[in-house]
């Protein structure tokens, strides 16, 4: 990419993008290098146009860490530009008295969106994330002749916004779009190069959505779709009545072993249920236990709800000796994983229950349910365990033959009214 004052190498792939056009967009997989070529872009387009304004967005920017700001400040200091620019803590000054400014979509209503009307470029990073509100907000906002709106995502559903904006039935007539992947990359790094190779031979299931940008594996027949957790996603949950940490421990402890489950749900005081946090980790029995009890101090949380039909008392003294006293509810399935999750999915599906942020790991084992089982390679223990704590939180689905909930005990075997 060049221009009469400054040379930036870009791979071929993205070569289209360098035209003006109202709409360009980059999607694919890890590695492509997507967020490089728009950040060096920001920065060539400031030199050469002065004055230019930039609004780098996202859909949740809780703070500036989230942000590409520190990615276009390496671009400027690589170019030997920093002198034409004056990066503040917020944002970053431009040549002419342009800026380049940060924010989360999220944050903006359809009044307060008006403050970026007199905006160049609206640049939209993880863009799979966009809200369909959000992208309603965004686009006549950026107005000015002349003004183009950039996309840089990995996708995970035709349903999302950007895809049917971008690769739909009737695309924009002045986008230019580009699928990139680590292939195009020529400086993929090596680090890159082994993780991806790892992705490969041990995440199989994920290894095309990851590295080669296609959609988010989904089991046929899934019992929940993607698309009800992006519909009903939330970055932060209302007031909150009650909240429990679940647990579904893993039978043995080894490399290879599945993951303990852990969770954080609640209901708040609007009766819908909320995913709040996915804890899930590797490790021995006193790791689950200290997280769990770390995620109950930190939400300060009712109760700890732990599943014990492998490690019976085990598992309820296994986090009694990280703390006593600890108000535990012991639940024992007696039927399929699939039967626990059916009324649960049917709460999803009613738009009854958000995830706050995005849990993605937990996700991809929600969407691998069917009717007729669980048709993941893995252990569903992430997913195991908001469905038990999504089921204590609503008891009348609780069915008797599927699941039989213990009472309360406190640490000295005390029976808890």
């Amino acid at each position: 990419m060049s221009g009469r004052r400054v040379q930036i190498e870009t791979a071929e792939v993205f070569e289209p993008l360098l035209k003006p056009s109202r709409y360009k967009g980059a999607y694919g997989g890890r590695g492509s290098g997507k967020s490089h070529f728009f950040a060096g872009l920001d920065v060539e387009r400031c030199i050469l146009r002065s004055g230019t304004n930039i609004a780098c967005v996202r859909e949740v920017q809780k703070t500036l860490r989230d942000s590409v700001k520190k990615l276009i400040e390496a671009k400027i200091v690589s170019l030997g530009a920093l002198n034409q620019f004056e990066i503040q803590s917020d944002r970053i000054r431009t040549p002419g008295g342009g800026s380049i400014i940060f924010q989360g979509m999220q944050d903006h209503t359809a009044e307060s969106i008006k403050s970026l009307e007199d905006f160049d470029i609206a640049h939209v990073e993880e863009a799979q994330t966009l809200s369909a509100r959000s992208l309603e907000l965004l686009r006549p906002t950026i107005r000015k002749k002349d003004s183009e709106l950039w996309f840089g995502w990995n996708p995970r559903n035709p349903s999302d916004p950007v895809d049917r904006l971008l690769r739909g039935v009737t695309p924009p007539k002045d986008a230019i779009v580009v699928r990139a992947n680590y292939s195009d990359n020529n400086f993929f790094p090596d680090v890159l190069k082994q993780e991806r190779e790892h992705d490969r031979l041990h995440n199989p299931d994920r290894y095309a959505h990851i590295w080669l940008g296609e959609y988010e594996p989904q089991a046929i027949g899934a019992i929940w779709t993607r698309q009800v957790f992006h519909e009903h996603r939330v970055s932060k949950p209302p007031n909150l009545e009650r909240i429990v940490v679940a647990v579904d421990p893993a039978v043995t402890d080894t490399e290879n072993s599945d993951y303990h489950g852990v969770a954080v749900c609640a209901i708040g005081k609007d009766q819908r249920g909320y995913v709040l946090e996915d804890g899930s980790l590797h490790g021995p029995p006193h790791q689950w236990a200290t997280r769990a009890i770390a995620l109950y101090d930190k939400y300060d949380a009712d109760a700890v709800v732990i599943e014990v039909n492998q490690g019976g008392d085990m598992v309820r003294h296994t986090l009694e000796s990280v703390r006593r006293g600890v108000r535990i509810i012991e639940v024992r399935a007696t039927r399929g994983k699939h039967v626990r999750a059916e009324p649960i999915s049917a709460l999803y599906s009613l738009g009854r229950i958000s995830h706050v942020g995005t849990l993605i790991e937990m996700e991809d084992q929600f969407c691998k349910f069917t009717p007729s089982g669980y048709a993941g390679s893995d252990s569903p223990d992430r997913a195991e365990a908001a469905i038990w704590a999504l089921t204590e939180l609503f008891p009348r689905l609780t069915s008797e033959p599927a699941m039989a909930p213990v009472e309360p005990r406190c640490a000295e075997g005390a029976w808890m009214g």
